[in-house]
């Protein structure tokens, strides 16, 4: 929701961007430009007054804080509880899936055991937990950056180690587009955030492509999911073969 003090700025804005000087404005409202320097200096005004100010601007109150939506930045990641309430419910983490993929409500339903009733419910705990803006017609806007994450330590990548990585894992990885690489070495630690940026940003590709291919007929996508990790690790049996005092 937005907040009065985000539609006041948001206002300022408009004003500056119609060349509308606060005498103008004053003259519109029926008030002394002090007062209306007054009123949006303080930031501090009722709803209907904000409105009389839209219909001065010839701009609608719903585009304003559309606008004011638009502008706030971006979730990275959400927080424990809002993670915790995604996989409460199995069909609401399905949901949270699908608009990640920015999947509409006709494609989530036709491809899953879901009503229209149900996606709609699901879509509108999506928007009280802060995932999306909901919008006529169950249209949607993803609040998410896209650098988004789930928590390391989050419910939903706890939610994936105990229920889906060794299904993902148990796959050949033989298939058309498919590929599994293990690469173990010794490295500076003084560049190793350098390979996690390089595949923070081929994650990033992999988003922007299947947003690109949104537009080329069913029949010509498939679901893939790419899983890239990279961590100081060794297999607990070698471990277990190393010198007392030797550094892991």
């Amino acid at each position: 929701m937005s907040t009065t003090a985000d539609l006041i700025t948001a206002l300022k804005k408009e004003l500056k961007s119609a060349q509308m000087t606060y005498a103008d404005l004053a003259k519109e409202l029926d008030m002394a430009e002090s007062s209306v320097k007054r009123m949006l200096a303080k930031g501090d005004m009722p709803l209907t007054r904000i409105d009389a100010i839209c219909r001065a601007l010839r701009i609608d109150f719903a585009d304003l804080a559309r606008r004011v939506a638009e502008s706030q930045p971006l979730l990275k990641e959400l927080t424990q509880e809002q993670e915790r309430a995604v996989v409460a419910d199995k069909k609401l983490l399905l949901m949270a899936i699908c608009v990640l993929s920015q999947w509409t409500l006709e494609q989530i339903t036709s491809t899953y055991r879901l009503s229209e009733a149900e996606g709609v419910k699901y879509l509108a705990q999506l928007d009280r937990i802060g995932i999306i803006e909901l919008r006529p017609l169950n249209r949607y806007r993803l609040k998410l950056a896209k650098t988004f994450r789930w928590r390391p330590h989050g419910a939903v990548m706890d939610f994936f180690r105990e229920h889906a990585l060794l299904d993902y894992f148990s796959g050949s990885f033989d298939g058309t587009g498919e590929g599994m690489l293990l690469v173990h070495g010794s490295i500076s630690r003084a560049v190793a955030p350098a390979f996690n940026e390089r595949m923070q940003r081929l994650a990033q590709d992999f988003s922007q492509q299947h947003l690109a291919d949104q537009k080329l007929p069913p029949r010509e996508l498939e679901g893939y999911t790419l899983v890239l990790g990279m961590r100081s690790w060794e297999f607990a049996v070698f471990g277990q073969m190393r010198r007392n005092g030797s550094p892991p």
